[in-house]
């Protein structure tokens, strides 16, 4: 909720305040470590041990081409679940310290409009600013952004169960438009790759590029069900904050997990599971998954007190935006090459990517460890 700062000393230590929960920061690092080279990593133990168990965790890591799920989906969709839950937490303590709701909203504004310059950066440099038809506009900070604003804005205005009634009927709505709006040429209810609406959409009304061509995932209409999960995460993050009992804190969680799950998984079978096209059924199944996953770390770090093994992926959240810059524009892996090539080109060749990304990686979460050490937190 601010713009880019330096986070101090003293800011560090009330990091581990009540008001802050270190199964968010935990689980958060466990996201951004897939971003930041473990899922690569894990992505090219495939065909290599002859191990079926880890072929099959290694097939996880790939994206489907269109309809279908990989845990690899679920990545971008957690981190806006988290961005949820975290964002009650700031405004929640932002209006008990008196702050006037027009000033958050304005914060998450500024924030908003940052994240989405950092977005078209990310996903189009080197920038020529010259030629703004050849820009792509769609990114994941950007979407992050427009999904935490607008998320931030319900959340002052409604309750839980209203904010959770928001976010069911807009993904209903999403389903109605894209089942029964006839796209020119294929008609009404196409969800092929060519003829869905949320394509011809993007063709006609996204400026600049489009990622694949024909449509863009990251673009116009999949910001709708995309905010869902940040709405979701909210809700979430009502129950770390409202409910006084640790168990029927983890009880609530968990029941909402089932509730997405089973809801994702019916949908399914009339509105395909697809990430391309953030499918009202992909975004319920996500949700869920990502409401057990929350339940999961709070319990085992929050409740039950088993802090150290978690610090690992700690290091990793509190940097989020840090390293998920660094990773586009600093090559980790070719420093591992220069760094380790002289070692593990003794092993078989086709371990040589193996250990130079699980080296990559290493470096990664060395130069964050550096930045933990020295008490330096970048948020936006």
């Amino acid at each position: 909720m601010e713009a880019p700062s330096i986070v101090t000393q003293k800011e560090v230590r009330q990091s581990h305040s009540p008001g802050r929960l270190a199964s968010i920061d935990a689980l958060r690092g466990f996201d951004m470590l897939m971003i930041a080279g473990g899922g690569q990593f894990i992505s090219t133990l495939g065909g290599k041990t002859g191990i079926p168990f880890i072929d099959a965790v290694a097939a996880q890591f790939e994206h489907p081409a269109w309809n279908g799920f990989t845990f690899y989906d679920f990545i971008f969709p957690l981190f806006l679940f988290l961005a949820g839950s975290s964002l009650a937490f700031s405004i929640t303590g932002g209006l008990a310290k008196g702050i006037p709701p027009s000033v958050i909203r304005n914060k998450v504004f500024k924030r908003m409009l940052i994240l989405i310059a950092l977005g078209i950066l990310d996903k189009n440099a080197p920038m020529d600013i010259f030629d703004p038809a050849h820009i792509r506009y769609g990114s994941v900070l950007g979407r992050i952004g427009l999904a935490t604003f607008i998320s931030a804005i319900l959340y002052m205005k409604f309750g839980t169960n209203q904010r959770l009634y928001i976010g069911v009927g807009i993904l209903v709505a999403y389903y109605l438009i894209v089942i029964l709006v006839p796209v020119p040429g294929f008609g009404a209810g196409d969800l092929s790759f060519e003829g869905n609406l949320v394509g011809w959409i993007d063709r006609n009304f996204m400026p600049g590029i489009l990622k694949q061509g024909t449509y863009d995932e990251l673009a116009l209409l999949t910001q709708f069900p995309a905010i869902c999960l940040t709405i979701f995460g909210t809700v979430a993050g009502d129950v770390l904050l409202k409910e006084s009992n640790s168990g029927r804190k983890v009880q609530k969680l968990f029941t909402f997990a089932l509730a997405g799950i089973v809801i994702g998984l019916i949908w399914n079978f009339v509105f395909p599971v697809n990430k391309h096209l953030w499918s009202s059924s992909f975004i319920m199944l996500t949700s869920g998954m990502a409401f057990a996953m929350l339940a999961l770390f709070y319990w085992i770090i929050d409740v039950k007190g088993y802090h150290q093994w978690a610090f690992f992926f700690r290091v990793i959240g509190l940097n989020s935006l840090v390293i998920y810059l660094a990773v586009r524009f600093v090559d980790f892996n070719e420093s591992s090459r220069l760094l380790f090539a002289g070692i593990y080109k003794h092993a078989p060749e086709n371990w040589h990517e193996v250990y130079n990304t699980l080296g990559g990686f290493v470096l990664v979460w060395l130069f964050l460890y550096f930045l933990y050490r020295q008490k330096i937190f970048v948020k936006v």
